[in-house]
């Protein structure tokens, strides 16, 4: 999206969901204003970072370790806790940003709105367009928060839902499942990443690669999202959102939230869960998979 479009005003807190680099390099460093880098694979720790910023580590401690499939939202106590560490307060604006562009951002702005934080945003194109606007960075390992938080998480149920709800609106009729993974993944002729998987997708579940919601790393305009939206799910406004292990599904719900949808939930096992093979062999799986269109 232009910087036309997204120039927000406004004071302190974020104007919106999206912020973009000019918004941002204009209260950096301001009181109450925490920068976090979400950046997960071979983009965490790649040692460029915004100035002042700290790690918001989906693949370490701000995951589940103890969960059967990865990325799994930790619990409240634990994100209470890995918050306060970042120094969050509950009165503080928080922007969100990954080396990929909008990749991983999403999914920690979706964590925190779950868990009861709406002051926060995703920085529009990342780190590539920060970089590319000659704004400050540093190079190395983030420092440890100068302050111990305050932050307390209030979890909001239904924003990060598992297996048998998705099973539920994949039977709604209201409802639609939309699927953030490439179409090759999504019709099963592409392998997936994670070994042992089944290929292919849920049976109504409907193909909206998270990639066609951007433009060089920004989100394309709100009317081209409703467009892109509208062409998957028709007039139901009730969208739920998976992918591969409930990352990009949630830049899906970033998109949905800038076109205007409302009633928006995460499978937070994704794929990974749902294309497990079933325990027993002999059984049919519990959750079923179709390949093809």
């Amino acid at each position: 999206m232009g910087e036309g479009t997204q120039a927000y005003g406004g004071g302190g807190a974020p104007p919106g969901p999206l912020v973009s680099a000019d918004w941002l390099a204009a209260r950096l460093g301001a009181p109450g204003l925490l920068v976090l880098d979400a950046s997960v694979g071979a983009h965490r720790g790649s040692g460029t970072r915004i100035a002042g910023a700290g790690v918001f580590d989906i693949d370490g401690a701000l995951s589940d370790h103890a969960a059967p499939v990865p990325h799994t939202m930790p619990d409240a106590a634990r994100f209470t806790e890995e918050m306060r560490a970042l120094g969050l307060n509950d009165t503080d604006t928080v922007v969100v940003y990954d080396a990929a562009g909008i990749y991983s951002s999403a999914r920690a702005w979706w964590m925190l709105r779950a868990m009861g934080f709406d002051r926060a945003a995703v920085l529009d194109g990342g780190l590539p367009a920060w970089t590319a606007a000659g704004l400050p960075v540093t190079e190395g390992a983030s420092e440890p928060a100068a302050r111990r938080g305050d932050f307390t998480a209030r979890p909001r149920p239904g924003l990060l839902v598992g297996a048998d709800e998705v099973a539920q609106a994949l039977a709604d009729p209201d409802a639609v499942v939309l699927d953030a993974r490439t179409r090759g993944r999504f019709e099963g002729t592409e392998p997936e990443p994670r070994a042992g998987l089944r290929g292919g997708h849920m049976p109504g579940a409907v193909s909206l690669p998270f990639g066609r919601l951007q433009d060089q790393g920004r989100m394309v305009p709100p009317d081209e999202l409703r467009a892109a939206f509208a062409g998957a799910a028709g007039d139901r406004e009730r969208l739920y959102f998976s992918c591969g292990s409930g990352v990009t599904a949630c830049v899906l719900a970033l998109g949905a939230e800038l076109a205007g949808y409302r009633d928006l939930t995460v499978y937070d096992g994704s794929w990974s869960e749902w294309g497990l093979p079933a325990a027993d062999p002999a059984e049919p799986a519990d959750r079923p998979v179709v390949t093809g269109p």
